[in-house]
């Protein structure tokens, strides 16, 4: 049973070289003769007589550009404009004139936004051509650019309102938040784009509009009591979109509800929002006294992945892997995941004992809580989190928790924690029992942690009581700490919070691993939890003869607990469960068995599918893996993925959870409420038709 399924020194992330851009390619922006004008823009300047104007003076040449591009309704002219600004902006960072590179991105990101969303080219727009997508990464590309300059100068903080100074004009860009984050939450951004996924076998990206960005939060402080559930280092998945004016219209509902802060980017004096009026068809080329106004605007990818610029849907670039990794990879988590600590030493590992949330509490999505097994973390269940919130049905409805907890423990000692550890997390965030989404919560166990979790859901009655003696608890003598720790660890009732339990290469019955020699081996490096012997200790010195087996209290660790002659197993098999929970199981059988394993061996190496089986399960899923590999395998994540989604369905003819979406999770921009409805997530501001807002979407 000496079995790690988790690793705390693999490495998630790896920095690139260079950052990964869409046009590296077909700008040749990684050439030593590039960056360099596409051969369809070279052909728009042969078109208008200006290649030798382009030659001689590049500035001069997009000058003329954006003067025919006014007064021609020209996709190719604008699509021109855009990626020679873009072009000449990587020059001039090459050369380190950030505030030039800084005007030509922001020329190349206001015409591209125009391009996509301009009523003057909805007439020529053609999104079959490849074109239009060479826009969109124009768009992004640009915007990233212009985040990296301001993330640069610490000055990205959603809230506030920046006025960028270039050389020949000049950017207010409104920031705010569409999270269910504060405007203050984060400590700083880092690009998804600078980073390679090691490890997790999947990354999870869409394409779209938008800069995939990775949220860090700021270290948590000691004052609020549910900053204690979110670990330290721990970052969020965010898309940076730019929102800018095609119009007259546009730019009224842009100055709306402006924000309260501002900050001007080149030191100056605050700036007021000025009007910015895109000229139409044959009219005059906007002057640099005109001042563009953008709303940035940081969205949360897990609640939406569309929104609804003026009258287009608009799929977000999203990336939910890369923050992910981040957090992985963080120092602040490699000192809190440590496995093998958690096994040989459980009193040390007690301090960071718990429950943890790697996204913010919503009462309204179901939890599922996975619990890890013995000589592992709550590290093991990344690829299945990864991979189980790409899905939208199941990110949509459910929220993931993890729990940590020192596997070199009895494991019933450890479904005691868990049991007081889930009541202190409602106190926390529900102490009135309102979210009722809690009372649906699934369990996920893997290995030992399958066994944690099947605790949760029994009335054992006395039973476990008369294991250790036939004496009642009223006779039981000393300090009434002690004596309510023991009693309280023998006595389980279900929780009436759990509605589902999903059990993962689960020893039910014990493991023949945990033999002999091996658990004199674990007698001899395991250091047994002080609190639980001292407990123990002082209750047999105080009740001489009061106990049958003090071992049991006293000596015992996690392999002991898991040998199939331990006395806890038939009671458990044998204990009541609650009416109301329904079970699952996946067991791994391999086809082919390690010799060590023995020719007739039938399980994953380490259980055996006699140990591993159930009858009282809604359905029993085999799978070819290992032990350490059985809860990582796609088709056991998609065999959860179908029981969350079998579990949707019966919450919801239930009538439980009373899913009412757009009541319960309003979210607000420019002043309006924006509400979340199902199954499709929107926001929409019914204030102003071009500034519509609609989350939704499916994923790919």
């Amino acid at each position: 049973m000496f079995v790690s399924s988790g690793c705390a020194t693999a490495r998630y992330l790896q920095n690139r070289p260079f950052r990964d851009n869409a046009l590296a390619q077909s700008l040749n922006l990684m050439q030593w003769q590039g960056p360099e004008i596409s051969q369809r823009t070279q052909g728009t300047l042969r078109r208008y007589g200006l290649s030798e104007t382009y030659d001689q003076n590049s500035q001069i040449c997009i000058d003329k550009l954006r003067t025919l591009n006014y007064q021609n309704l020209d996709s190719e002219l604008t699509y021109a404009v855009s990626e020679l600004a873009y072009v000449e902006g990587k020059k001039a960072e090459r050369r380190g004139q950030s505030s030039d590179a800084m005007n030509h991105y922001g020329i190349a990101l206001t015409t591209s936004y125009r391009y996509l969303f301009g009523d003057q080219l909805a007439e020529v727009r053609n999104q079959y051509d490849p074109q239009f997508r060479a826009v969109c990464d124009l768009y992004n590309e640009s915007l990233e650019d212009l985040l990296r300059v301001l993330c640069s100068e610490n000055r990205l903080r959603p809230g506030q309102t920046y006025t960028i100074q270039t050389a020949d004009r000049k950017f207010v860009i409104r920031t705010e938040m569409r999270g269910a984050w504060k405007p203050d939450e984060f400590d700083r951004y880092e690009f998804t784009s600078d980073f390679d996924i090691k490890t997790l076998r999947n990354r999870h990206t869409t394409f779209g509009l938008g800069v995939p960005l990775v949220a860090v939060r700021k270290p948590r402080s000691g004052d609020d009591e549910r900053e204690k559930y979110y670990p330290e280092g721990l970052s969020y998945a965010v898309t940076a979109l730019l929102r800018c004016s095609t119009g007259v219209a546009d730019q009224a509902g842009l100055n709306t509800a402006q924000a309260s802060h501002t900050n001007d980017v080149t030191g100056g004096a605050t700036t007021k929002l000025a009007t910015y009026q895109i000229a139409t068809p044959n009219s005059h080329i906007p002057s640099t006294d005109e001042t563009p106004v953008c709303v940035l605007e940081f969205f949360d990818p897990l609640r939406a992945n569309q929104i609804k610029l003026a009258d287009d849907w608009v799929p977000l670039e999203t990336d939910l892997t890369t923050p992910l990794a981040y957090f992985l990879d963080s120092d602040e988590y490699r000192k809190r995941d440590r496995a093998t600590e958690g096994l040989l030493d459980p009193d040390d590992a007690q301090q960071k004992r718990g429950l943890y949330m790697l996204e913010p509490y919503d009462p309204n999505r179901i939890p599922v809580l996975m619990v890890h097994g013995l000589w592992s973390s709550p590290l093991t269940w990344m690829d299945m989190f990864n991979d189980l919130r790409s899905f939208p049905e199941i990110r949509q409805r459910y929220q993931f928790w993890f729990y940590l907890y020192p596997s070199g423990q009895p494991f019933w000692i450890s479904a005691t924690q868990l049991r007081s550890d889930l009541f202190a997390m409602r106190q926390t965030f529900d102490p009135t029992g309102q979210d009722r989404a809690i009372d649906n919560t699934v369990l996920v166990g893997h290995s030992m942690g399958g066994l944690i979790a099947r605790m949760q859901t029994i009335d054992s009655g006395d039973d476990f009581w008369n294991i250790v003696t036939d004496q009642p608890r009223e006779k039981l003598r000393g300090p009434p700490d002690d004596v309510n720790k023991l009693v309280s660890a023998l006595d389980f009732r279900p929780n009436k919070s759990v509605s589902r339990v999903i059990t993962i290469g689960t020893p039910h019955h014990g493991s023949n691993r945990a033999s002999t020699a091996a658990r004199w081996l674990a007698s001899k490096v395991i250091k047994l939890p002080k609190m639980a012997v001292s407990t123990s200790t002082r209750l047999t010195r105080a009740n001489p003869g009061f106990f049958r087996d003090t071992r049991l209290l006293t000596e015992a660790n996690a392999i002991d607990s898991l040998a199939p002659d331990s006395p806890i197993f038939p009671v458990m098999l044998r204990a009541k469960k609650a009416q109301h929970v329904r079970f699952h199981n996946i067991i791994g059988v391999l086809e082919d068995p390690p010799l060590l394993a023995g020719r007739n061996h039938r399980g994953d190496g380490v259980v055996e599918y006699s140990s591993a089986k159930m009858d009282d399960v809604q359905s029993e899923l085999i799978v070819d893996a290992t032990h350490t590999t059985v809860h990582m395998k796609g088709k056991t994540i998609f065999e959860v993925r179908r029981i969350l989604l079998k579990h949707l369905d019966e919450v919801d003819s239930e009538d439980r959870l009373a899913w009412d979406a757009p009541a319960r999770t309003p979210l607000s921009a420019d002043g309006a409420e924006g509400l979340i409805s199902d199954p499709r997530f929107r926001y929409e501001n019914p204030e102003t038709a071009r500034s519509v807002y609609q989350l939704t979407g499916q994923l790919r």
